[in-house]
């Protein structure tokens, strides 16, 4: 084996993850199931993936900037619209769309079927926003623009403003 092969190799003390169908962590927000893959416990906090599960006609967060993570969002079945700043995009089954952090960004599924999409979150810092969220909609709380732009607050992102919001 050479040296630089050797230091490349995969570390053979590393506990592998395997997560089901029907297994991870599953948190609720509104109309829509998040099902935590990994939560970056297992990456050194470096990456985090969820499938999301949007209901039909889910309205998404605001829209919104992520001053210290990228977000990766790949639409496994369905079709989700993607608001940017102003520009609009409908992403089908099979698109990826990547958002580098001081993009403002929002996303919808305007559509009457549900739409199914995997996120990667880089490093992991999102995925405690879900879980707050969830807490904070307790009880049958509907999701707010406020309940999300607070927990929003606490992992370093904040609303984007100034932008035309028209989702239909």
């Amino acid at each position: 084996m050479t040296e630089e092969f050797a230091a490349s190799a995969p570390q053979t003390d590393a506990a592998v993850s395997v997560v089901g169908p029907g297994d991870g962590e599953t948190i609720v927000v509104g109309t829509t199931r998040i099902r935590v893959l990994e939560d970056g416990s297992r990456t050194g906090h470096r990456l985090a993936i969820t499938e999301s599960v949007l209901a039909p006609h889910t309205q998404g967060p605001p829209q919104h900037r992520h001053a210290q993570h990228d977000e990766g969002f790949y639409i496994l079945s369905g079709s989700v619209r993607f608001t940017v700043g102003d520009q609009a995009y409908d992403a089908a089954a099979g698109t990826f769309v990547m958002v580098p952090p001081g993009t403002p960004h929002t996303f919808a599924n305007l559509t009457e079927q549900p739409a199914v999409m995997l996120s990667t979150f880089t490093p992991d810092l999102y995925v405690q926003y879900f879980r707050d969220l969830q807490e904070a909609l307790a009880g049958g709380r509907p999701p707010t623009p406020e309940a999300n732009i607070d927990a929003m607050s606490r992992y370093a992102t904040e609303p984007a403003t100034g932008f035309d919001l028209d989702l239909d």
